[in-house]
């Protein structure tokens, strides 16, 4: 009993408890927001991103980067766990056992539309494309970036379909800000792996462009993340200054050179804290935005 016990835990700080919301949110949000409705789909969905989803992408992404993550000191707690290879095979199991069922309800659920199935296959490739050998995105330099954003927009993008949301010009424009936000959150958190990286022969965004001009980047993406949103209509528009805490956060870095690209943790840190506060805020303003008709 011991043993599943500790075993739970690992697969459960595998699956980053502290990010479960990131996926879990976006999804329940924009679905629930749209419909109006609490029904299957909706709990399903919102599980499915809760756990499963997250257990999959990141637990996966623990196997496959196994050695590296030795070399790594931020390794072994909330930034990611170092799985021993002895449960390298448990976690891949059970990654795939706790996900299909949700799929499969899931594919049922939206079979009526296609475009939520077609949402969802992308979805999965893209957790899968990241880390899998054979693929490895995660090493290919800005292709990292797009795919990591993937994996949180699409959820978003999902509830959208599943719930057969109408595609105005606000909805667009605040997913591509979105997808520009999750590119930013994750050339910025490349930087801080660029010594262990390089040491294990792994490529990224940050390896690829050095530490100066990846928070460069990261601060630009994060600038126009903010600029698309002042072009959606009011009050959605007020998310623009969603984006203010990250640069706040990411300005002193501006000049961190790659010896120093390890101090950079410290923001990333932060931004765990400043996703719930702006996750929250976010919230009341999607609140607004639904009584307002920009869903509709």
């Amino acid at each position: 009993m011991t043993g599943i016990l500790t075993t739970t835990r690992t697969l459960l700080l595998a699956s980053r408890p502290l990010s479960w919301i990131n996926t879990a949110y976006p999804f329940a949000a924009v679905y629930l927001i749209t419909t109006g409705t609490i029904d299957a789909a909706l709990v399903v969905g919102t599980v499915f991103f809760l756990v499963p989803y997250n257990l999959l992408m990141y637990g996966v992404n623990d196997v496959f980067d196994y050695e590296s993550d030795l070399a790594n000191p931020r390794k072994g707690g909330a930034e990611g766990a170092k799985l021993p290879p002895r449960l390298h095979r448990t976690t891949l199991v059970a990654a795939a056992a706790v996900s299909a069922p949700f799929v499969v309800a899931l594919v049922v659920l939206g079979a009526h539309r296609p475009v939520s199935l077609a949402v969802l296959a992308v979805s999965l490739f893209a957790v899968l494309a990241y880390s899998v050998r054979g693929l490895r995105f995660k090493e290919i330099p800005v292709l990292d970036s797009i795919t990591s954003s993937t994996h949180f927009v699409t959820p978003a993008l999902y509830g959208l379909a599943l719930a057969g949301t109408a595609l105005t010009p606000g909805i667009v424009v605040t997913m591509i800000a979105f997808f520009c936000w999750g590119m930013a959150s994750h050339a910025f958190g490349a930087v801080q792996d660029i010594v262990p990286d390089r040491e294990a022969g792994i490529g990224s965004i940050a390896t690829a462009f050095g530490a100066p001009a990846t928070v460069r980047i990261a601060f630009a993406l994060w600038t126009l993340a903010g600029l698309l949103m002042l072009i959606t209509p009011w009050p959605a528009r007020l998310a623009a200054l969603a984006v203010l805490p990250y640069l706040a956060s990411v300005a002193p870095y501006l000049g961190v050179d790659d010896a120093r690209s390890g101090s950079s943790n410290r923001a990333w840190r932060r931004f765990l804290a400043i996703n719930y506060v702006v996750g929250f805020a976010v919230t009341m303003l999607l609140i607004v935005c639904a009584i307002e008709g920009m869903f509709r």
